[in-house]
């Protein structure tokens, strides 16, 4: 395949969702945000997020690896 867009790099980079979704439940993604709603500049409404998504596997290896204090 040829022709304009066409980069032979990014297609051999491909990856298929299955092995992205494995790779982000793995490693673990932490989702942060604030969201305000405000009318004449004084603050209505305001919603945090903070939400982690990893596979329980992975956090049950997290949690049983030696931590050292410092």
């Amino acid at each position: 395949m040829t022709g304009p867009g066409y980069d032979p790099v990014i297609q051999a980079e491909r990856i298929a969702l299955v092995d992205l979704l494995d790779r982000v439940l793995s490693g673990g993604v932490v989702i942060i945000g604030d969201i305000t709603l405000s009318i004449a500049e004084v603050d209505l409404v305001r919603v945090s997020l903070r939400a982690l998504v990893t596979s329980i596997s992975g956090l049950v290896e997290a949690m049983d690896e030696p931590r050292e204090y410092n």
